[in-house]
């Protein structure tokens, strides 16, 4: 997912270089998913950034990757704010004809976490998805808070995903979430899922739901995590939290480019 608007960052933090070859966190990503044995490359834009992108992808991968491209300002009532996770993923449905994974261009999850949705996905059926969730204590930066969504796991099901404030490493390195010390290993969803295509019906019918409430609300999102929620209490969805244990890397805020160019700098 690739249209964002980057507000908080102040521009297409999509396209931001963080490696040494002018690499973005998505080219990152991309081949990541190959080596892991995914298939073609899916990418979500708005349509004005879609040359810039498109010019991006070619220069950093050539031909070696097949890519699809779809608009997602063209699903749905026009507006200037993208219409939210759920509502980009509808966006793509022609071109997702069979399981698939769903990422944040602008997240790094790590090889690790390509091979475990690889893995995930090989057992893909109706009804079920995943999502591959990360240990707190790595996706938190050196100083300061950022919210994350914490998950609630019983028995290796979600139960429920809480968006939580003041994820933060305090001065003597313990981590704390929402006020409270919490284990390293605290399970926190950074938007990395599995899903067989045939949830793709019960996303339409969800988004339709929504628009019907909010299309005059110019603030208001259709969210994946939301909807997940949605279909769980409808029993519609059951979903398996499996684990990755590398370190994630972000951008949000401008301030997060260096910690970014100086993550990669380390993997490199």
């Amino acid at each position: 997912m690739a249209a964002g608007l980057g507000s908080r960052f102040g521009g297409v933090k999509q396209l931001a270089i963080v490696g040494p070859a002018g690499e973005a966190i998505l080219d990152y990503s991309i081949k990541d998913a190959a080596a892991a044995g995914f298939g073609p490359t899916v990418l979500i834009v708005r349509t004005d950034i879609e040359d810039d992108v498109r010019a991006h992808l070619a220069e950093v991968h050539g031909s070696a990757a097949e890519m699809r491209f779809v608009r997602q300002d063209e699903l749905g009532p026009p507006r200037a704010k993208p219409w939210g996770t759920l509502h980009a993923i509808l966006s793509a449905a022609e071109a997702l004809d069979r399981p698939f994974a769903v990422i944040n261009a602008d997240d790094y999850y790590g090889a690790g976490s390509f091979r475990q949705a690889a893995l995930d996905l090989s057992s893909s059926a109706p009804g079920r998805a995943t999502n591959i969730a990360f240990n707190l204590g790595n996706t938190v930066p050196p100083a300061g808070s950022v919210t994350r969504g914490i998950c609630s796991v019983v028995d290796g099901r979600l139960v429920d995903i809480v968006e939580t404030d003041q994820c933060e490493r305090r001065a003597d390195g313990t981590l704390w979430a929402g006020g409270r010390h919490v284990p390293e290993a605290t399970p926190a969803s950074m938007n990395m899922w599995t899903f067989h295509h045939s949830v793709l019906d019960d996303f339409a019918e969800r988004w339709r739901v929504f628009l019907e409430a909010k299309a005059d609300d110019p603030k208001a999102e259709c969210q994946l995590p939301t909807v997940v929620a949605e279909l769980m209490a409808r029993h519609r969805l059951e979903v398996e939290v499996t684990s990755s244990t590398e370190r994630w890397i972000g951008i949000t805020n401008p301030d997060d480019l260096e910690l970014a160019r100086a993550a990669f700098a380390v993997r490199s």
